[in-house]
């Protein structure tokens, strides 16, 4: 059984798709990246699960987020933006279970 719980629009062709599932007959919550292009439509690699048994783990983690802390920072000093020392990393990661 597959239930859609949510659907977050990532950019214009890429979703990121929350689901409850059964993989490999093992219940848990799939969440990963759905693309929609005119060469493919479908899920990506990208994504990760969550074993039913570790969702209330995955849930507290979640819920011990403060909200302040996603909000965008103003830097404090006068560097501009290029000569800054953070890095922006993206990483692809295919599905993982934890």
């Amino acid at each position: 059984m597959e239930k859609d719980i949510d659907r977050i629009a990532q950019s214009s062709d890429t979703d990121i798709v929350i689901s409850i599932d059964d993989y490999g007959g093992r219940r848990g919550l799939t969440i990963r990246e759905f693309v929609k292009s005119e060469r493919y439509s479908g899920f990506t690699k990208s994504g990760l699960r969550i074993p039913a048994d570790k969702f209330k783990i995955f849930k507290e983690a979640i819920n011990s987020i403060d909200e302040k802390d996603l909000e965008e920072q103003t830097p404090q000093s006068s560097e501009s933006p290029a000569s800054s020392t953070q890095t922006k990393i993206t990483a692809e990661t295919e599905e993982k279970e934890i």
